[in-house]
């Protein structure tokens, strides 16, 4: 990429770019820029047309009436003359906007830039505004989607990011059927290329395809400059432009059911979002399967949803900011797991708290087969909660009174003892319920009690007794004891429970960067949701920054590496919380070594692959130019040599063998410079209509003789293609001398032709051994030959510059299995008749 001048460079502010992105070749997009151009030029705006491409279009070559076209500028490529974008003259010129139409297009070699796009880069850098236009099938991240909807390699892309980054993005559409009228009208295309063009890329799926991918990728960006303002602005509060579902994930057996369901919200709107989410809180979650969670997850991505994982002490509160920082509308909850004993003792879950603390989220309570069959749902955390703290001292006072009045009734079965022990009892459970205090006052109103209605003699106290005495020490030492050990218990689980919650959140984390999502600003936005803050972003450490800080504000720093601190702005964090961050800016550190080891490798990787080339031509090259030189040589020596009287027949056959060395030298010579030109793309083609039938005889005409049968089929029968024909006479005699040497003597190679749409196919067949699946890329590679041991039976290079070959003549060579056994070499390439192909032309 071009180096981007900084604004203060220019000396001014940067411009702004305005990209016009359409489905497909023909919906208008140079059209409407030029459109927007005089537009401007109305308003008092000083526009150019820095770039247009009209394609022949009388209604779009109308529009540049009345505009400033900056002259092109002309340059010679491999004996072909092209124009290009002055970007020297425009930079020279100062418009206050320049029209540069076709924004992925690929440079001609020569100038500083390899695309266009970097030469808006630097008209953008120096102030000047553009206006400009892609197509979808241009975008690098839809590239692949794009092949397989229309079978069309797009080789010229543009980074997503370059017109992410534009300050307006206009879509230009239009129904298939209508950009279909418009074909057959003839204002795409030329009459003799609308049949074609109708019948495979223009076909109503593909263009419906193309067009719903636009308008998704569009709808994508305005979602991202929605969800940027309303960050910026603060504001909370749910806008329902998109669907979006939030299911919550618990870990629990009911997670499938709910992803399913969700699933279903979300498909009844068009476009429709799936968020999966599960809060990792320091008091935990009760058993919650790591293993549970990560097929719950692989579940939720192949249905097309995301999953995140954040951190949260307050699991309703957790779960609703991150569907409103995520604008969601709608939430799915599970009902609850708990218990009717649970939901006795602490009637409001998390379900309820949801409900009531939602505001404009709609929530979803699902059931499922699990609900009220879990013997709980949480682990308690740092203190008892809210309800066991009221119930607990209540029953404390009321239990021991309602024994009381039954024992009462009950008097005759029971003796002291028994009554003792069922006051211990009641004590004893008091202590499980509400704690330490609970337990003592239980204890003394049992005691009381006891020794009031049961202890003879019974209506009065007599306490200063050393047996009642030591009773009621005896129940107040078994209730402390019990209520500290149910504390110890609870500590110890709520321990258990955050090291499982930190757990579960650096598993995420290291999942994330597993999967192969170490890119720095998916770690960024990972740490950001995990702890639901506003932002988090990597910024220089200063010498005065040593360690973590948190302010008042919710600024949280911490460093990551010797350099830099990670900074979150939003709440502000727990203690429990910090550990798991700390770790997380480890992660962000190893991730920014990895991407600077990745990118030192990358550097050195051309010098790598240099030496193995040199290395494997050394070798090859020693051997094989060893045999025709010694042929050669022999046969020159003999003929010098005045010892021996030869006759005629000899004398030819020595001359014979020397021309045959000689032309071998030749041959090699020249694949090694042809392969060394492709390397470095300085290959000179001059592509012209070819026929078949004229250049085979020549490319057989060039081997040995050999044993085997060459058989042709149908080459008179194909129509010329567009190809360089010294170089296509060279792919096809390797492509032969390839199928010969694998051939028995016995079976013929055959070589067929036939037409497919706007490219013609030439097929050498040969019944050799074949070729396994794992090789079909390895007999691409220059100087390997499959199953050879040593470089004596030639360099390997015959193959590999055959595909180098029919790529740079706008190509392809692929392998396949011969029907019956041995290998079947295609050989595509463009019919001249199709010399302007559909796939390969911008029209805007």
């Amino acid at each position: 990429m071009a180096p981007r001048v900084s604004a203060d460079t220019a000396g001014e502010r940067p411009g702004k770019l305005k990209v016009f992105l359409g489905a497909a070749p023909g919906v208008g997009k140079t059209y409407r820029m030029l459109d927007e151009g005089r537009r401007r030029l109305r308003r008092g705006t000083d526009v150019v047309v820095a770039y247009a491409e009209c394609h022949g279009r009388r209604h779009t070559e109308e529009m540049l009436t009345g505009l400033e076209v900056v002259p092109r500028l002309h340059r010679a490529y491999r004996g072909t003359k092209f124009t290009e974008l002055d970007l020297d003259a425009v930079l020279a010129r100062r418009p206050a906007v320049a029209l540069v139409d076709e924004l992925p297009h690929t440079n001609v070699p020569g100038g500083r830039n390899a695309k266009r796009w970097q030469d808006i880069d630097e008209l953008l850098a120096a102030g000047i505004d553009v206006v400009t236009t892609v197509n979808v099938q241009h975008l690098e991240s839809l590239n692949d989607v794009v092949e397989k909807i229309t079978g069309v390699p797009q080789r010229e892309t543009v980074p997503d990011e370059v017109v992410r980054r534009a300050h307006q993005i206009e879509l230009v559409d239009m129904p298939a059927e209508a950009l279909r009228r418009r074909m057959a009208h003839g204002n795409i295309y030329q009459p003799e290329k609308v049949d074609a063009a109708l019948a495979h890329y223009f076909r109503i799926g593909n263009l419906t395809a193309l067009r719903e991918l636009a308008l998704l990728w569009v709808a994508g960006r305005v979602d991202e400059t929605l969800q940027k303002y309303r960050s910026e602005h603060g504001i909370g509060t749910v806008w329902e432009t998109r669907e979006r579902v939030v299911v919550a994930l618990t870990g629990g057996p009911e997670g499938e059911t709910l992803i399913r369901r969700a699933e279903r919200i979300a498909d009844r709107s068009s476009g429709g979002d799936l968020l999966a989410v599960h809060v990792a809180r320091s008091d935990g979650l009760a058993y919650a399967s790591p293993a549970a969670l990560a097929k719950q997850r692989a579940l939720v991505e192949s249905l097309g949803g995301s999953y995140h994982s954040v951190v949260g002490d307050h699991v309703p509160t957790a779960l609703l900011d991150f569907a409103r920082a995520e604008n969601a509308t709608q939430l799915v909850l599970g009902t609850s797991r708990r218990g009717w004993l649970s939901r006795l003792l602490a009637p409001r879950g998390i379900g309820e708290d949801t409900v009531e603390l939602s505001g404009d989220i709609d929530v979803h309570m699902v059931t499922h087969g699990r609900a009220g069959r879990g013997r709980r749902l949480s682990i308690p955390g740092r203190q008892l909660p809210h309800a066991r703290r009221i119930a607990g001292p209540l029953a404390g006072l009321v239990l021991p009174f309602l024994l009381t009045a039954v024992l009462t009734h009950i008097r005759g079965p029971l003796n002291l003892t028994s009554e003792a022990l069922l006051f211990l009892v009641t004590v004893v459970g008091v202590a499980c319920l509400g704690g330490v205090v609970s337990a003592l006052l239980a204890s003394l109103t049992a005691s009381l009690l006891l020794n009031y209605y049961f202890i003879p003699p019974s209506g009065e106290f007599t306490i200063t007794e050393p047996n009642n005495a030591l009773a009621l020490a005896v129940f107040a030492l078994v209730a402390v004891t019990v209520a500290v050990l149910v504390d110890r218990s609870l500590r110890l689980s709520r321990r258990a429970a955050s090291a499982t919650a930190e757990a579960e959140t650096l598993s995420s984390m290291a999942g994330t960067i597993l999967r192969g999502d170490q890119g720095v600003s998916v770690l960024l936005e990972r740490t950001r949701e995990t702890f639901g803050m506003e932002s988090a972003d990597l910024v220089p450490r200063t010498d005065q920054e040593t360690g973590a800080d948190v302010d008042g504000a919710g600024l949280v720093k911490v460093p990551a590496g010797p350099d830099l601190l990670l900074v979150l702005r939003g709440r502000r964090l727990p203690a429990s919380e910090h550990r798991v961050l700390t770790a997380f800016a480890a992660h962000l550190a190893a991730a920014l070594d990895h991407a600077r080891l990745m990118e030192a490798a990358a550097e050195v990787e051309p010098v790598k692959a240099a030496d193995r080339l040199r290395t494997a031509l050394l070798a090859a090259v020693s051997h094989d130019l060893r045999t025709p030189l010694a042929s050669g040589r022999a046969a020159i020596s003999s003929l010098r040599s005045t010892d021996v009287d030869f006759t005629t027949v000899e004398r030819d056959e020595l001359l014979a063998t020397a021309e045959e060395s000689l032309i071998e030298l030749n041959r090699l010579v020249d694949n090694l410079l042809d392969m060394s030109r492709l390397r470095a793309g300085a290959l000179s083609l001059h592509l012209q209509p070819t026929a078949f039938a004229d250049v085979l005889p020549l490319a057989l005409s060039t081997l040995a003789t050999t044993p085997v049968r060459i058989a042709s089929r149908g080459l008179a029968e194909v129509c010329d293609v567009l190809a360089d024909p010294p170089l296509l006479e060279r792919v096809i005699a390797n492509l032969v001398t390839n199928a010969v040497r694998h051939s028995a003597a016995a079976q013929p190679v055959l070589i067929t032709a036939s037409s497919l749409g706007p490219r013609v196919e030439l097929r050498v067949v040969d019944r050799g051994p074949g070729l396994r699946p794992e090789d079909r890329d390895r007999i691409f590679v220059p100087f390997q030959r499959l199953g050879d041991r040593d470089n004596t039976s030639g360099l390997g290079l015959g193959l590999a510059l055959s595909r180098g070959l029919a790529e740079a003549m706008g190509g392809t060579l692929t392998p396949e299995d011969t029907p019956g056994g041995g290998l079947t070499m295609v050989l595509s390439l463009r019919a001249a008749a199709a010399a302007e192909p559909v796939e390969a032309v911008d029209p805007g």
